[in-house]
């Protein structure tokens, strides 16, 4: 469900470096087993209007792998699967790690293949930081740690199956963390004066329309269903902060750091919202 991005000017990324659009960071479906459609859990709620078991196909689920309701998904109550993006997990477990197997040919390596899908898509996640990182000229000084670590992340993407089953995430999403802090802070003091620092505050809801939230510190903010319209939230960090059903009309959002497709996704917006140019205008909007 790919669309067209905004490509207005990003003043927080440089224009050299690894590129953010490309594909092996987002969901190729073509190339995947429907992983997501199987692997995960789906409870009734806003997101999905029915329960099904982890392991257990969806009932849209075609045999070629791809979804028979796709066009419908919002309006049918799947929410989730319209939000949902394994940063390119699921074609890189379906293609390399089992070499083009599926899990209807092998059967006896699906409940591996679904175990691995959480895991992948975590250091895929981390490797999409990494690389917005080493576009980001005022983290310049950090370019040689950054690479590094998106080299040793990507050996780790391709490992067999039970080293990645093995693999402390937690640990591996700790030793990047402070890098990825490092970066945060350089590109945030671009923004002269005092910024708002409200890392993993409960915004629920709350009324930030036309807020100035530039250089803010916004890392794992629960922004959930908060009033962002017309806010500048240029440079801010968002990494990891919950946008579901945020309002960002007008919002201007060109320059912010760690914003994923996710969360666009999952919030509000309209024709006057600026984003990266790295990310798409969700459908929806």
């Amino acid at each position: 469900m790919p669309h067209q991005p905004d490509h207005r000017t990003d003043p927080g990324h440089a224009q050299d470096g690894p590129a953010l659009d490309d594909p092996g960071l987002r969901a190729d479906c073509a190339n995947c087993f429907g992983l997501c459609c199987v692997a995960l859990t789906f409870a009734p709620s806003a997101d999905f209007p029915e329960h099904k078991a982890a392991g257990k196909p969806c009932s849209h689920l075609r045999t070629d792998f791809r979804c028979s309701v796709h066009r419908e998904l919002r309006q049918r109550g799947f929410r989730g699967c319209t939000v949902y993006d394994c940063f390119g997990a699921g074609q890189k477990i379906s293609q390399i790690t089992y070499g083009g197997q599926d899990w209807r040919q092998a059967p006896g390596t699906a409940d591996e293949m679904f175990a691995l899908l959480p895991v992948v898509r975590q250091l895929q996640e981390l490797l999409r930081y990494l690389t917005e990182a080493l576009t980001l000229e005022p983290a310049r000084a950090l370019h040689g740690e950054l690479r590094a670590a998106l080299e040793e992340l990507e050996r780790l993407t391709l490992a067999d199956p039970a080293t990645l089953l093995a693999l402390d995430v937690a640990a591996r999403r700790a030793a990047v963390n402070p890098l990825l802090l490092r970066t945060s802070e350089l590109v945030r003091a671009q923004v002269k004066g005092r910024k708002k620092n409200r890392r993993g505050a409960d915004l629920l809801g709350a009324r930030l329309r036309a807020a100035d939230l530039r250089g803010a510190d916004l890392r794992g903010a629960y922004l959930i269903a908060a009033d962002l319209r017309g806010a500048d939230l240029r440079l801010a960090d968002l990494i990891g902060a919950d946008l579901r059903d945020a309002d960002l009309r007008g919002a201007d959002l060109t320059g912010s750091i760690f914003l994923v497709q996710t969360q666009v996704n999952a919030a509000r917006g309209d024709a006057d919202t600026r984003l990266p140019p790295s990310l798409a205008r969700p459908a929806h909007w």
